[in-house]
């Protein structure tokens, strides 16, 4: 059990503080990058946090997540260009803020309310992750089995798109995750007698290439230019103007546990849902999309939270909600943590950290948020040739000091091309992650519970916690399922009666 010792120390323990800070810088500066997510950023540090004590790495990561979700709402004011995806709510009122003259208004109530939804997402991790991490006690393997089913569903059902599309790609994800050695037999498979293949794909290759690699293949065929405008300062909202906005920042609190906690949720519904649920509840309904105050807290307030919560149950169960909490659960893997019970009572300082680390950021960001800001100008101008180029240097650079393996650079680069691949055929990459991701989950949970019954499958059945998880993954298949039909029928009767 944490002591309030314990946290003092955290707090006064130098380098956790500097981590804390340089994760949160950096993830400001990466979110504020049109087509460089919250996941993109994290994934590119994530290489580099290999040879770190393990503690400092996850916090590390956690404070880059923080730090992105803020830094994509500048874009998103400035430009009319969301830094993230769950930025994109923040366009409506904010650039219309900016349009009128009030862009430094509009940063100033972005960052603020974004604090308000960080602390209150914390406070929410500190308190539900513990208590619900002991559930897992009474998971057995076909539990387990049942769990990461439930994950891979989830994320398929919720990729956007088709759903057969989705599901094509986890399967991909989890015949990536079969390469190796089988982890019952010890027998090797598919390494086609390459020695750097026996201990599998590492899932921080895959998350990189599918990542970082294809969106910068993205953006080098695309015309766009971005300019942000230089001389804008972060005006600070008012003690008035904070009391007015106090509804729509709860509502965005509200609404981001309520996301976070959900898998297949994220930043963008929150903060989409949130900005719906302001203009229902606001008193000026009617300016809503014309420069409101509330139409930036909102959603700010949202993914903010999402951003801590989300990292409920993913810390408790295992299961990613979002790219982000994908690419932390990397990194927890990278370092032999496993997540549930056992993380909170063998490596209990890991969960101190993030929580100390993520409070640090938190009550940082608003100084980091005003002295960075011309630094996430300057560097948004500068030519995508040179952008694009030192993103790749440092792509490359992480992948080597991993093992100082030229193997692991053709790895990532192969995987760049199969994710363009995917994203012109409009494929979702978020379920094939999941499959790397949780693809050892589901195979060694599988092959333990039919070792255990002797090859009978009626063991799943026998196991309710199984039985229950596989029916709610089956549910989400199956209501995915129905929205598409649903909406493919709305279409073809549109396009028959235009």
């Amino acid at each position: 059990m944490t002591t309030f010792w314990d946290i003092v120390h955290l707090l006064t323990e130098t380098p956790l503080v500097f981590v804390a800070i340089i994760g949160l810088v950096w993830g400001i500066l990466g979110g504020a990058l049109p087509g460089i997510s919250a996941s993109i950023t994290m994934a590119l540090v994530l290489p580099f946090t290999y040879t770190m004590d393990p503690a400092q790495a996850i916090a590390l990561l956690a404070c880059v997540y923080i730090g992105a979700e803020y830094g994509g709402s500048i874009p998103a004011i400035l430009i009319r260009t969301p830094g993230t995806n769950s930025s994109a709510a923040t366009v409506i009122d904010g650039y219309e803020m900016n349009r009128q003259g009030r862009a430094g208004e509009a940063l100033g109530i972005s960052l603020i309310s974004g604090v308000i939804g960080s602390l209150f997402g914390l406070v929410m991790l500190m308190t539900l992750t513990e208590p619900l991490s002991w559930l897992a006690l009474a998971f057995k393997p076909t539990s387990y089995f049942g769990l990461g089913i439930l994950g891979l569903s989830v994320i398929a059902s919720m990729s956007g798109g088709s759903l057969i599309k989705g599901l094509a790609a986890a399967v991909i994800g989890l015949m990536i995750a079969t390469i190796g050695t089988d982890p019952i037999s010890g027998v090797t498979r598919f390494t086609f007698g390459i020695p750097d293949l026996l201990n599998g794909v590492e899932p921080v290759l895959v998350m990189i290439g599918l990542f970082a690699l294809t969106e910068l293949m993205v953006q080098s065929g695309s015309s766009n230019v971005t300019q942000l405008k230089g001389g804008i300062k972060i005006k600070l909202p008012s003690l008035a103007l904070m009391n007015k906005l106090k509804r729509s920042q709860f509502i965005g609190c509200f609404l981001g546990l309520f996301e976070g906690l959900t898998p297949g949720g994220g930043g963008s519904i929150a903060a989409f849902m949130s900005y719906n649920e302001a203009r229902r509840w606001s008193k000026t309904p009617q300016l809503f999309g014309k420069g409101s105050e509330e139409g930036v807290a909102a959603p700010e307030a949202a993914n903010n939270t999402v951003a801590s919560t989300a990292l409920i149950p993913l810390l408790s169960f295992g299961i990613p909600s979002s790219n982000s909490t994908a690419v932390l659960l990397g990194g927890l893997l990278m370092h032999g943590l496993l997540p549930g019970p056992r993380l909170f009572e063998q490596s209990g300082q890991v969960i101190d950290s993030i929580y100390v680390g993520s409070f640090i950021a938190i009550i940082a960001q608003i100084g980091v948020g005003i002295v960075i800001l011309p630094a996430c100008i300057w560097l948004v101008n500068r030519p995508r040739p040179y952008r694009a180029g030192f993103i790749f240097a440092l792509i490359l650079s992480g992948i080597y000091t991993l093992n100082g393996s030229l193997f692991d650079l053709g790895i990532a680069l192969a995987l760049g091309v199969v994710g363009y691949l995917m994203r012109v055929a409009r494929f979702p990459i978020l379920p094939m992650i999941l499959g790397v991701v949780l693809g050892h989950l589901v195979e060694s949970s599988y092959r333990r519970s039919l070792v255990l019954s002797g090859g009978d499958l009626d063991i799943f059945l026998q196991d309710p916690i199984a039985v229950g998880l596989l029916l709610v993954a089956f549910a989400f298949v199956v209501f995915s399922l129905t929205r598409e039909f649903r909406d493919a029928r709305k279409i073809k009767l549109e396009e028959a009666h235009p």
